[in-house]
């Protein structure tokens, strides 16, 4: 379990004309030390039905910004694609178990390329399936939204799946993060904090707010009273 809350300023909802100066805005200042990783929503209208950003955008932010790049696939064939995610030097690289054909394969490739390797559940995918798998990486992503777009409404059903991977983490059965994304607000953050999140996903929580890096502290002082630590 990692030592504090996490959390992950989602782009998607960020000026995609201005990235280097959104990753900027919720990088260390006056304000604290800032975002601990820059998510990155990877969208091809086939897997999801919305188009967002790919591999030479994310390039060009890991020349931008030094805060940890973590890519989220949502693609079709991602035992294609994200090795070149890896290769690039995203720091994490999430995969969706309904997209892959063998994630236990994918998740040693991306490691080999020096990545940590994630894996993600939809809202309607259960976790229980794919237990035995998730030894084989270092990060789960639980969606509490449908992925596509950014702004819906937090799904707290999902939080069972996050109780589950955290019970399993913490017995020493998996040494896994446990991330969620999708409506991670202020009225919702400290209900994932408490079902054992580790790293959280926000998107207009962050960017919505007149100081991101703010916003990105007061997320992580919820999460830390409400969790414990």
């Amino acid at each position: 379990m990692a030592h504090q809350p996490l959390i992950a300023p989602s782009i998607l909802s960020a000026d995609f004309a201005r990235l280097a100066d959104e990753s900027a805005a919720v990088g260390a200042g006056p304000s604290g030390p800032g975002a601990d990783w820059l998510h990155v929503d990877v969208m091809d209208a086939h897997f999801v039905p919305n188009l967002t950003l790919g591999l030479p955008v994310v390039k060009a932010l890991l020349g931008a910004t030094e805060i940890p790049i973590d890519c989220h696939l949502m693609i079709d064939d991602p035992d294609r694609w994200a090795i070149g995610y890896a290769e690039a030097g995203a720091y994490n690289v999430t995969v969706h178990v309904e997209a892959a054909a063998d994630p236990v394969r994918i998740a040693k490739n991306l490691r080999s390329a020096g990545a940590k390797a994630g894996l993600s559940v939809k809202p309607n995918t259960p976790l229980d399936p794919y237990l035995e798998i998730l030894e084989n990486y270092d990060t789960l992503l639980v969606m509490s939204v449908e992925p596509g777009f950014g702004g819906q409404a937090f799904m707290p059903e999902v939080l069972d799946k996050v109780r589950t991977a955290r019970r399993l983490a913490d017995t020493g059965h998996l040494k896994l993060l446990v991330e969620i994304d999708g409506g991670v607000n202020a009225d919702t953050i400290e209900q994932a904090a408490e079902a054992g999140v580790d790293c959280f996903v926000a998107g207009s929580a962050v960017y919505g707010a007149d100081d991101p890096a703010l916003a990105v502290e007061k997320l992580r002082d919820q999460a830390r009273r409400a969790s414990g630590r």
